[in-house]
C-alpha cells in the first residue's frame, strides 16, 4: 500500500517536470515579441496626455501616431514593459487614431489605440446664432399676451368685490 502511494507520488512529480520543463527552455529560447500595446486614457481631447505601454520591450522604444509626435518609451525597471506619455496635438483631427511602437527589429501596431474627441462651442449657451429667432419672438409675445389678459381679469374681479 506504501509503496503504490510513493509510486503514485513519484509518477505525479515526474508527470509535472517533464511538462514543465520543455515549457522553461522554449520559452527561453524563442525571442520576446511585442505585445499589448496600450494607451490610457482611450479617449481624451485634443492637448491632453497619453500613457502609452508595450509589453515585450526589455530597451528602449519609440512610439509614433498622426495626432502626436515621436515618443520615446523607457523600460519600466525589472520588466520587459516600456512606458512613456504622448501630448496630443491640438490640431488633431477628431475620430480613432493608431499607435505604432518599434522596439528594435520588431514593430507592433494598435488600430485603434485612442479617440479624440473635439471641443464644443462656448459663448452664450453654444447658440450659433445671433439675436432673437422668429420663434423665440412667438414664444415672447405669446407670454406678453396671457400676462395682459390674466392682469386685465385680476382687475377686473377686484373691482367687482369692491361693488358687494
Amino acid at each position: 500500500m506504501r509503496t503504490t502511494r510513493a509510486l503514485a507520488a513519484s509518477a505525479a512529480v515526474v508527470a509535472t517536470l517533464g511538462l514543465a520543463a520543455p515549457t522553461a527552455v522554449a520559452r527561453d529560447g524563442m525571442p520576446i515579441t511585442l505585445s499589448n500595446l496600450v494607451a490610457l486614457p482611450s479617449v481624451i481631447a485634443r492637448g491632453g496626455q497619453l500613457t502609452i505601454t508595450v509589453d515585450g520591450c526589455p530597451g528602449l522604444a519609440v512610439a509614433t501616431s498622426d495626432a502626436f509626435s515621436s515618443t520615446t518609451l523607457n523600460r519600466v525597471a525589472n520588466s520587459n514593459t516600456s512606458r512613456g506619455t504622448a501630448t496630443v496635438n491640438t490640431n488633431a483631427r477628431t475620430g480613432s487614431h493608431s499607435i505604432t511602437v518599434t522596439c528594435g527589429s520588431q514593430t507592433l501596431t494598435n488600430p485603434t489605440a485612442y479617440t479624440v474627441i473635439g471641443g464644443v462651442r462656448g459663448g452664450l449657451g453654444g447658440s450659433s446664432s445671433t439675436g432673437a429667432t422668429p420663434t423665440d419672438m412667438a414664444i415672447g409675445g405669446g407670454l406678453v399676451a396671457a400676462a395682459v389678459v390674466g392682469g386685465g381679469v385680476f382687475l377686473m374681479r377686484r373691482r367687482a368685490e369692491r361693488r358687494i
